[in-house]
């Protein structure tokens, strides 16, 4: 008995001393300088105080006293035990207050913080990292203040530190994605381009949604790192004294003289041009200070910014234009150094504007240098306005020229970038719409095949909601649109052809649009006209159309008929009358799956709820053959409408009679049963085969052989009536 005393005491003893090595431990990480030891011992003291409270509350509950089963344990021990218990009192004090100053600090950080972002938005970086060191000293793992800093220090050109402080913004949040982009923009800026690089790479990995940026801060690297080795290749040819690259700081030179003839200007500025041959004359342009031709030059400079232009003004222009072509051809460096310098900015627009030919088509033929790829249209987009582009750009269809295409080209270009669309947004109502239904009622006047690349680009633009809604409320370009169908009629010609299958493209998107209104609401005031009025006249159009030679044209006005008759009961009936059941089962035994698509649609509208087009969907299409190979598509839409058709011509007196002898059972309850992403196919498959077994009851013999009943039980809540 004594000796278990012994060990018990001995345990007791051990247990203490484990006790007060760990709260030495948790005293000296309280106070390590490292931030994210600190904050990790705050917790576990705090978990640890928590855990003690517990224990104690435990202990209360309890009806058996300790003591009196270790009745021989030393008074020394219990003395210890007793200082541990207080110790820990101690800390746990110590700890709140430590809680409570915490608060107090952070609250001071914050409000030292708001003061630093306020002078760095005024650009007084000085003060601004002042405050933030401040706030640093009320609080260490602050990771927004480090970071805050950082962006400070690289304003003020100092990387080395910037990146100090990212890392230790990283300390504080491991997943901070501010820091390693600032980290990788000042190691960037010391020409650490793999350090760069691996900073960014970090940004994807912790978030995948970062792709965009990625890609930029990559291509700011790569452009970057090829900017400085171009530059110190261009340098040593330049120290190797070859001819070629001390031509180009010569001729500079003497371009830089003041007060000389335009003439000598425009002569200088064609050498120039034809220096340039590879990327080493490029970089030594840029490295000589050539884009500032135009700021250092006052002839220069008023010649090319002149508004009405003389002859010798309209030369040095164009020799620009070139200069800049040559310059810019192929070098990224070059081109955004171009577009930041102020005059060559304003005047893109106003020289696309000039009515000088030549000065138009070398002002296209610098823009299409960017609007070719990726990175030129964001150069583009991000340091030019755009929004009176579209309008400038779409003048270019009255031309004969090849400016036109260029034009059409470039437009079609920058209709990628969703910046652009913004854009466009802005002078569509007033300035572009008004001039594009002047173009549609003008197309026997303009470049046709211009215009058809126009219309497509329109039809694009309507991805943008907003540019949609605008189009669509647009009477006036309703009406462009129908002319443009009326003359085809008349005009044959490929180029025309070409305008009548853009148009019906566009309107195939402006109608999309109205749809989606009639689904929600009864939709303003245009529509309404729309739906009463252009609903009939356009439908009428494309039921011309449907005898086009062209399947190109057919498809999109079987399109534009799939999309136009919701909006109108009156054209519902007006088509029917024509013959278009008649006609669409005679396009669907040739069709492809997008012009099938197009056709099931319309004839489901038809079928919905006009019975001459039900009578006549029956007559035409002897024993379903057309439906029922609808019916075996892999296409869902196509087999969901072809159902619904099927069960609304059931109706027809004889309809279900004539399936006797096909395999129309065994379709619909695959299709009921099945397990279709959409579920209108099992609804229309189930309705159809529900109004197929009680229009005739032979049906339901093959039912019961397929076992399809219990199927067709579990599909009834499907049907509302048969």
């Amino acid at each position: 008995m004594l000796a278990e005393a012994d060990r018990e005491e001995e345990e007791d003893f051990q247990r203490f001393l484990r006790r007060v090595d760990d709260i030495a431990n948790l005293v000296q990480g309280l106070n390590s300088a490292d931030p994210a030891v600190k904050e990790r011992t705050i917790a576990e003291a705090e978990k640890r105080l928590h855990d003690q409270e517990t224990s104690r509350e435990e202990e209360s509950k309890t009806t058996v006293n300790r003591t009196i089963i270790n009745t021989r344990a030393s008074d020394v021990a219990n003395a210890k035990a007793v200082n541990a218990d207080g110790f820990l009192a101690i800390l746990e004090k110590d700890a709140k207050e430590r809680a409570k100053q915490r608060k107090r600090n952070e609250h001071l950080a914050n409000a030292l913080k708001e003061k630093g972002n306020d002078a760095f938005r005024k650009g007084d970086y000085v003060v601004a990292i002042q405050r933030y060191t401040e706030g640093l000293e009320k609080l260490k793992d602050k990771q927004e203040l480090y970071t805050n800093r950082a962006q400070a220090y690289l304003k003020m050109h100092e990387c080395e530190k910037a990146i100090t402080d990212c890392e230790w913004a990283l300390k504080c949040n491991e997943k901070c994605i501010k820091a390693y982009f600032l980290m990788g923009k000042a190691h960037l800026a010391v020409r650490h381009y793999s350090e760069s690089r691996q900073c960014y790479e970090k940004i994807l990995q912790i978030d995948p949604q970062k792709e965009t940026l990625f890609k930029d801060c990559m291509n700011e690297v790569n452009l970057e790192e090829k900017r400085m080795k171009d530059e110190e290749r261009a340098m040593k040819e330049v120290q190797s004294g070859k001819l070629a690259a001390l031509s180009i700081k010569e001729m500079l030179q003497k371009l830089d003289r003041p007060d000389q003839n335009i003439l000598y200007y425009t002569g200088g500025i064609r050498l120039l041009t034809g220096a340039m041959k590879d990327c080493t004359e490029q970089t030594l342009f840029r490295t000589n200070n050539g884009f500032s031709i135009l700021k250092d030059n006052e002839i220069v400079r008023w010649g090319f910014c002149a508004e009405r232009k003389n002859a010798a003004e309209v030369d040095l222009s164009v020799s620009l234009l070139f200069l800049w072509q040559a310059v810019c051809t192929g070098n990224e460096e070059n081109q955004h150094l171009l577009l930041t310098q102020p005059d060559v900015n304003a005047q893109l627009p106003k020289l696309l504007s000039s009515g000088v030919s030549e000065i138009q088509k070398e002002t296209l033929a610098l823009i299409s240098l960017y609007s070719e790829n990726e990175n030129g249209r964001r150069l583009l987009v991000r340091h030019l306005d755009l929004t009176k582009w579209l309008q400038i750009l779409m003048t270019f269809v009255k031309s004969t020229d090849a400016r036109a295409s260029s034009a059409m080209n470039i437009l079609s270009d920058l209709t990628k970038e969703e910046r652009f669309k913004t854009q466009c947004r802005v002078m569509l109502s007033t300035g572009v719409l008004p001039l594009f239904t002047h173009l549609l009622t003008s197309a026997k006047l303009v470049n046709q095949a211009a215009l058809a690349h126009c219309i497509g680009i329109m039809g694009n633009l309507c991805a943008d909601v907003v540019i949609r809604m605008q189009m669509a409320e647009c009477k006036e370009c309703w009406q462009a649109c129908l002319k443009l169908v009326d003359e085809c009629f008349d005009v044959s010609t490929p180029k025309y052809q070409e305008c009548l299958f853009a148009v019906l493209g566009l309107m195939m998107n402006l109608l999309l649009e109205s749809n989606v209104i009639i689904q929600q609401s009864p939709g303003p005031e245009f529509f309404t006209l729309l739906f009463q009025y252009f609903a009939v006249d356009i439908s009428g159009r494309c039921m011309s159309l449907l005898r086009d030679k062209d399947g190109r044209i057919v498809t999109r006005a079987i399109g534009v008929l799939s999309r136009v008759l919701p909006a109108s009961s009156s054209a519902v009936e007006e088509v029917v009358k024509g013959g278009v059941v008649k006609k669409i089962i005679r396009v669907l035994k040739a069709g492809g799956q997008i012009t099938s698509n197009y056709c099931i649609k319309t004839l489901s509208i038809c079928t919905r709820s006009n019975r001459q087009a039900q009578e006549d969907l029956v007559k035409s299409d002897k024993r379903f053959s057309v439906l029922l190979k609808l019916l075996d598509s892999e296409n869902e839409m196509i087999v969901g409408n072809a159902a619904f058709c099927l069960g609304q011509c059931l109706a027809v007196p004889g309809a279900a009679t004539s399936l006797l002898n096909s395999n129309v059972v065994m379709i619909l309850l695959k299709h009921a049963g099945g397990d279709a992403t959409r579920t209108s196919v099992q609804e229309n498959a189930a309705i159809a085969l529900g109004k197929l077994c009680v229009a005739e009851s032979r049906h339901i013999f093959q039912l019961r052989k397929l076992n399809g009943l219990a199927i067709l039980n579990s599909s009834m809540k499907y049907i509302h009536s048969i």
